[in-house]
């Protein structure tokens, strides 16, 4: 139920549509445990991607988990973060390649040019911890 209220949402959103009526039907929601179930799908998902395609995703995932981001916010991470590493889509990539990628990188990049200002140095170090856990360190910096 949260997934298609989550998805239904970020599709308003982009339309222009009010979709605060969607949130009080989730407003007791507890996003820790949906965030941490969350993250038990990203991380086969980041693996496949590879790093780079997987430092966004982490981004927002990191953001979703901020006790500060707002109701709405959550809303429109998770439904992005659901719709990239879910089977389902709109336009499935099985059928129509390149387009059925597309549609996930949009929804990725509407809801990450959204909340970029919330992504802080400290998110970005747990970013990379969890990428350097999840893939190696990719480079040791130089101590002078």
């Amino acid at each position: 139920m949260l997934t298609i209220i989550c998805i239904t949402a970020l599709a308003y959103f982009i339309m222009g549509k009010d979709f605060n009526p969607l949130l009080e039907k989730i407003k007791n929601t507890d996003w820790r445990a949906e965030t941490d179930k969350l993250f038990k799908k990203l991380r086969p998902y980041a693996i496949k991607v590879g790093r780079a395609a997987a430092t966004p995703l982490l981004q927002l995932w990191y953001v979703l988990r901020d006790a500060n981001t707002s109701t709405k916010d959550k809303v429109l991470i998770y439904a992005a973060l659901v719709y990239t590493i879910l089977p389902m889509d709109l336009i499935p990539s099985v059928i129509y390649k390149f387009l059925g990628i597309l549609d996930d990188g949009v929804a990725v990049l509407y809801v990450y040019r959204k909340i970029k200002n919330r992504i802080t140095p400290e998110i970005n170090r747990k970013v990379e911890d969890t990428l350097n856990e999840w893939f190696g360190v990719e480079y040791e910096p130089i101590e002078g």
